[in-house]
């Protein structure tokens, strides 16, 4: 059996392998999930399924430094963020056994015409199936638990492929999973030696709902080949757009922007990408803006005084170092951007590059940030709407009237109103529009998705 091994992403040094999963294991994991949905009398009590859920919480809390170092070898996360995320996924697995108490249906009317009279009728919520769901590497414990989780609450099995880069944390959770209880046939990992067998366990007809996070091009290949009746959410990326009002206050508002575009070197769906700022505070504004960038520590994510760490593969090193340089031949202003090793590029700062750079019409997914001078906010909201993106969003503005302005008017799922486009708690929607994705995402919006509606009409005698 094949093994993949995997790489430290800083010094790309290997520490780890697993094996890897061929067409005969897909149809063995296909067939036992399957086969445990349609065995309707031996479905897991939600009582049973909130038991197991606290008890992965539990054993992940236990493990946090463990969790911890492995995202951010694995990933390259920086190790004060890995912390960070690891306590969301403890709070997520919890919110999804707390959700499970407001997940219900509802009374349908009846009585309301002579031919429904004498009726009783009402919904509940049941499992939609098979659950396939293929994960991003940014993320490597909570996007799991946002995709795995849910289903185990909601009683789906899941079959859960982890990206090839960042699969050990996939695979400890799982592992935690079935140690706190749940049978093996209701979560089960999936690490294929080719990306053609990843494709053929989202399009199974068997598979009743795929959950998708990664890039737009893969998701809506797989979207367009799902079987008949399948059902899908897409979680893709973005080129967040940030409007600094002449109101906004300089001091408060620095801090939150460039954590919002150097977070893990930039590599979030929802990295602020697009800065646009009011001409009469450009000067201050840029010089606080690129003072505090210039004050960043790049390096060994493992170090807690580490503020961004590397990109997750060379390649991706090697094209946002070509981006940059085709947005400076176009004449930006650049500060920061050097290639400091295979996977680090220093933190950039692109002043006034042009509308036509890749690095202004396209999800850059590292460590750069876009400054744009405006006059006119109107003008600044239609650029910042002209993409095919459409995810998250941020105004800074003192000026309560600019502020709702903005909110009201930019195309974005969220607006953030002086907070960072980055900012996302894990109870609540999480969605991109048109390119950007399909559904919503957040534990207790994808448990409902999860699952389905059954009408139950009783006609009294």
């Amino acid at each position: 059996m094949p093994v993949l091994q995997i790489v430290q992403a800083y010094d790309r040094a290997p520490f780890a392998e697993l094996p890897t999963d061929d067409a005969s294991a897909l149809e063995r994991k296909l067939v036992a999930a399957e086969r445990a949905f349609r065995d309707r009398g031996a479905w897991l009590k939600p009582h049973v399924r909130i038991a197991i859920l606290q008890e992965v919480a539990r054993r992940i809390a236990e493990r946090r430094d463990h969790f911890s170092r492995q995202i951010s070898r694995e990933g390259g996360k920086p190790l004060t963020d890995a912390r960070i995320e690891v306590d969301r996924a403890v709070d997520g697995v919890r919110n999804a056994a707390e959700a499970l108490r407001d997940l219900s249906g509802r009374e349908i009317p009846m009585g309301l015409t002579p031919a429904s009279d004498g009726r009783w009728a009402f919904t509940t919520r049941e499992p939609i199936g098979v659950v396939a769901a293929i994960s991003a590497f940014n993320h490597p414990l909570n996007l799991i638990v946002h995709q795995v989780a849910p289903a185990i609450a909601v009683g789906c099995p899941v079959i859960v492929k982890p990206a090839s880069s960042t699969p050990l944390s996939c695979f400890d959770f799982v592992q935690l999973v079935h140690e706190a209880g749940l049978p093996e046939p209701w979560c089960q990992t999936f690490l294929p030696a080719t990306n053609d067998l990843a494709e053929a366990m989202a399009t199974d007809p068997r598979v009743a709902f795929v959950s998708f996070i990664g890039s737009a091009r893969v998701g809506w290949h797989l979207h367009g080949r799902l079987a008949p009746g399948t059902r899908s959410a897409l979680e893709h990326g973005g080129v967040a757009p940030a409007i600094v009002d002449r109101s906004a206050d300089l001091d408060a508002i620095i801090a939150p922007l460039v954590k919002g575009g150097y977070y893990h070197a930039g590599q979030v769906c929802v990295s602020t990408q697009r800065i646009f700022v009011h001409a009469d505070i450009e000067a201050a504004f840029a010089e606080r803006f690129l003072g505090r960038v210039a004050e960043l520590r790049t390096g060994d994510p493992l170090l807690s005084e580490t503020d961004v760490g590397p990109l997750i593969q060379p390649r991706e090193a090697d094209r946002v170092r070509a981006w940059i340089e085709e947005a400076v031949g176009g004449g930006a202003g650049l500060t920061g951007g050097e290639r400091l090793s295979e996977t680090m590029l220093s933190p950039a700062v692109l002043r006034a590059p042009s509308n036509e750079a890749r690095v202004s019409r396209e999800e850059v997914f590292g460590p750069v940030t876009c400054l744009y001078r405006y006059d006119d906010l109107d003008a600044a909201i239609a650029t910042a709407n002209a993409l095919p993106f459409a995810f998250q969003a941020s105004v800074f503005a003192q000026d309560v009237g600019v502020a709702l302005r903005a909110a009201e008017r930019l195309d974005a799922a969220a607006v953030m109103i002086n907070d960072a486009t980055a900012f996302r708690t894990d109870w609540m929607p999480f969605a991109g529009r048109r390119s950007s994705g399909y559904g919503t995402g957040g534990i207790p919006y994808t448990m409902r998705d999860m699952t389905q509606e059954k009408m139950i009409v009783l006609r009294r005698p």
